[in-house]
């Protein structure tokens, strides 16, 4: 970033990236947050002197239009494995509609890391559904379970095998909606495979990267993520894991199947010991209704709580107090209401993220 740049910090939550810009002299920053914790990122930055240079915008970076474009675009929504918290559907809208054609995004390029790994604690958590609980069976849980990535702190000792790069994304010129990734890894020590860590590395600038990779003497304090496996696989130096992963970033969907075989990837023709295929979509709690709901061929009709959802919204017409809103949806759907008061929290619940 050079002194006299325009910002954009998208889903800015406390603005200390704003605030690091303007330090770095930076001409105005756009702060764009979601949540109510635009108000915390106000004050602070009134606190630290820089209120006349950072404009605060509550809304949805997608909502938004803004009065001039930007030099440099930035944002920390990377998740544990480089993609779980938005930062490829934020920066694809923000390339289009804020960044100037020289523009720069921080982080520039993400790659995502793997590696097999032995973490008997995370198996306990998905074991866990197979026991009995106060006489109950709770098996058909385990399957969710099973298909379930998992936040965790992985260390050095975890890891079975070197760790690979599986994917280097630039994200000034990525715009797809889906990716595949495939690698081989070669186990490096003897031990019992529980399932894939990932976690990411990124580029923010020609001289400054960030990752949370448990082998980082200055790793960041940022969970990993666990892939599960069905069950366990002993695994000896030399054996191959093959990993193929599939990720859907706006679905937060991501396919990881795996192949462990006695050799090395490619040698003697070794035949697989074991194959694993998971998905977090069957780990999704989603019901046989739910699945019903966005077949094509569904045809939708509001429920009393969408109807009432609608009478909030077009009473929203310009003219009407809030007061007055309150009281014409609490007379409208008494039936859903006990009180004026809940009635009124359902009405504030609507008109303030709809409302300008």
């Amino acid at each position: 970033m050079r002194p006299g740049d325009v910002v954009v910090d998208l889903a800015s939550g406390t603005g200390i990236l704003g605030l690091l810009a303007c330090r770095a002299g930076a001409r105005r920053v756009y702060s764009i947050e979601q949540g109510g914790m635009i108000g915390v990122a106000r004050d602070i930055c009134r606190a630290n002197g820089y209120a006349d240079r950072v404009v605060f915008i509550q809304e949805h970076s997608h909502r938004v239009e803004l009065p001039e474009r930007a030099d440099v675009v930035i944002s920390d929504q990377i998740g544990r494995f480089g993609f779980e918290a938005g930062v490829f559907q934020f920066f694809r809208d923000a390339r289009r509609r804020f960044l100037k054609p020289e523009g720069k995004l921080i982080p520039a390029q993400i790659r995502q890391w793997i590696a097999p790994v032995e973490a008997p604690e995370m198996l306990e958590q998905i074991e866990f559904w197979n026991n009995s609980s106060s006489g109950f069976n709770l098996r058909p849980a385990r399957n969710l379970a099973a298909n379930t990535g998992y936040p965790v702190m992985l260390q050095p000792g975890h890891l079975l095998s070197e760790p690979a790069c599986c994917a280097t994304l630039d994200l000034l010129e990525f715009d797809s909606d889906s990716w595949s990734l495939e690698v081989a890894l070669t186990v490096s020590r003897a031990g019992q495979l529980h399932g894939i860590g990932g976690w990411f590395s990124a580029q923010l600038s020609p001289g400054a990267s960030m990752t949370n990779s448990p082998l980082a003497p200055d790793r960041i304090d940022r969970r990993n993520l666990f892939l599960p496996i069905d069950h366990p696989v002993a695994v000896e130096p030399g054996n191959s894991v093959r990993v193929q992963m599939h990720i859907i970033p706006s679905e937060l969907i991501l396919t990881w199947k795996l192949e462990v075989a006695e050799a090395a990837a490619g040698q003697n023709g070794a035949p697989p010991k074991a194959r694993f295929s998971h998905s977090t979509l069957q780990g999704m709690l989603l019901t046989p209704d739910d699945l019903r709901r966005t077949q094509p061929q569904f045809v939708p009709q509001l429920n009393p709580w969408g109807r009432a959802r609608r009478s909030v919204l077009e009473l929203c017409d310009g003219s009407r107090a809030l007061s007055d809103i309150e009281q014409e949806v609490w007379r409208r759907h008494s039936n859903l209401f006990p009180s004026l008061q809940e009635a009124a929290a359902f009405v504030a619940e609507v008109v303030t993220r709809y409302s300008a």
